[in-house]
């Protein structure tokens, strides 16, 4: 009988725990309802507004926004212009992914270590991330000047002849990449220094037990276990390489659609766009 009598009845144990449940995630989409409306507002309504007006003849001026359906993607289709401004964009991307990502690990497992002056070279190389895209563009375009820019200058110093890297079809591309590497090499080296700090000191205490070289820890013990947040880096690194529309603007607005990335042959309409 004491026994039966300090047994709480069953349906009292799981009134409270589930009450609580659902206090608590009332609170959590309470907390997460004004972000989401921002979310929404600055996002989710322009995405959607935008897919509404690309099934209509629409422009600021005129009156008469008829519904047309498919028709502006069919055109966008057929444009030759519009395909390689794509192809642009994907070699664009890709090589920024690729060249970052080379770069940044090598510089992030360097400054794990031990290094006096670690956190003045992470300033250095995240002060890119910060910078304002317009006015740096501008000044890759000064250093980019065929007549008066310093990599022409340093050039002419090797006594090599002086590159037209914003107006030569073949270089322009690249002249775009390596600012675009530039940019966000900062970004994936903090990311892969988080990663690489937090593995535990204990494999690779073991793995210098073992013999392994530097370079096989390296290649076996600190790149698969920072595998996530490159993973992280890289598709960051490409969405945003892929949305990329200021450096295309402000370094190659020439009219060739050969050094034209996807973003700037949507916002000028592929068409207008020169051979």
């Amino acid at each position: 009988m004491p026994a039966q009598s300090m047994a709480a009845p069953r349906g009292r144990v799981s009134v409270w725990p589930a009450r609580r449940r659902r206090h608590t995630l009332l609170f959590c989409y309470l907390a997460l309802a004004p972000v989401l409306a921002l979310f929404a507002y600055i996002r989710a309504f322009p995405i959607a507004w935008s897919v509404i007006l690309s099934f209509h003849r629409w422009d600021l001026i005129g009156a008469s926004k008829p519904f047309v359906g498919f028709a502006n993607y069919v055109r966008l289709a057929g444009d030759g212009n519009f395909w390689l401004a794509v192809k642009n964009t994907t070699i664009y991307s890709l090589a920024t992914v690729i060249a970052s990502t080379l770069l940044a690990l090598p510089l992030a497992v360097f400054l794990s270590g031990k290094t006096r002056l670690a956190a003045l070279y992470q300033t250095i190389y995240f002060l890119p991330v910060i910078t304002p895209m317009v006015p740096m563009a501008i000044a890759w375009k000064w250093i980019y000047d065929y007549n008066y820019g310093i990599l022409n200058y340093a050039l002419s110093l090797a006594r090599l002849p002086s590159v037209a890297w914003l107006t030569d079809e073949k270089v322009a591309l690249w002249a775009l990449i390596i600012m675009s590497v530039w940019k966000v090499l900062g970004y994936n080296l903090i990311l892969f220094l988080v990663g690489i700090r937090n593995i535990p000191d204990v494999y690779l205490e073991a793995a210098s037990l073992d013999g392994a070289t530097p370079w096989q820890a390296f290649r076996k013990v600190i790149v698969p276990l920072a595998a996530p947040g490159v993973f992280t880096a890289a598709i960051l690194t490409f969405f945003f390489a892929w949305n990329d529309f200021v450096f295309g603007i402000s370094l190659t607005s020439t009219g060739r659609a050969r050094t034209v990335p996807a973003a700037l042959a949507f916002f000028t309409g592929a068409s207008q766009l020169e051979q």
